[in-house]
């Protein structure tokens, strides 16, 4: 089934072709809105090349925040090695890290474990949250353009996610060798890291 939208202008000019169902419209397509109305083919060429730097973008800005998360957890257990070194009282965490907060499993033995739960700052997590923002919105947008099945716009996404994936999420080990000659692969993403999930419609 098969419609058309509003024309340019005055209504003067042709129609947009809109399809709910798989199509190959080119000239006369429209997407999102009547003002994003193909009439040549270079405009639809452009709307392709468009399309795939928005999936690139995508796996970029998901990138920033793995990158931005690992940033931070970094610092954290930059402050805990200094805490477990002696070179900073678990109660002076605080202090020093916005949110920390420091507790100690006081039982009858000498010496007993330590726990030290840091939280991100307000402005660290406000970052957090303008890349989720961002990142949320695009995938959106994307996922409508998906919505009007046309076959090159649907193409144009997949070869944005393919160099998407392969420009920004190049995967790397760290693999850490003991003195015994053991060997073991320490995760370089989030705690408990492994295999990203797939992008997914809603970022």
């Amino acid at each position: 089934m098969s419609h058309s939208g509003h024309g340019g202008g005055m209504g003067d000019g042709p129609a947009c072709k809109i399809s709910m169902l798989w199509n190959w419209y080119t000239i006369d397509a429209c997407f999102l809105s009547s003002s994003w109305h193909i009439t040549t083919n270079g405009a639809f060429a452009a709307t392709c090349i468009g399309v795939i730097l928005m999936v690139i973008l995508l796996e970029a800005l998901r990138r920033i925040g793995k990158e931005y998360d690992e940033h931070i957890q970094r610092d954290f257990a930059a402050r805990v090695a200094l805490i477990a070194n002696g070179g900073l009282a678990p109660s002076s965490a605080a202090p020093s890290c916005p949110g920390a907060a420091s507790s100690s499993s006081s039982s009858n033995e000498a010496v007993a474990p330590q726990t030290v739960t840091f939280r991100a700052s307000p402005l660290q997590q406000l970052i957090r949250s303008l890349i989720h923002t961002a990142t949320f919105g695009l995938a959106y947008i994307i996922m409508l353009l998906a919505m009007y099945y046309n076959g090159y716009v649907i193409i144009s996404i997949l070869i944005g996610a393919l160099l998407g994936k392969f420009l920004c999420d190049w995967m790397t080990k760290t693999v850490v060798i003991g003195v015994d000659g053991t060997a073991a692969v320490k995760n370089g993403g989030l705690v408990g890291g492994g295999i990203d999930e797939p992008t997914v419609c809603c970022g």
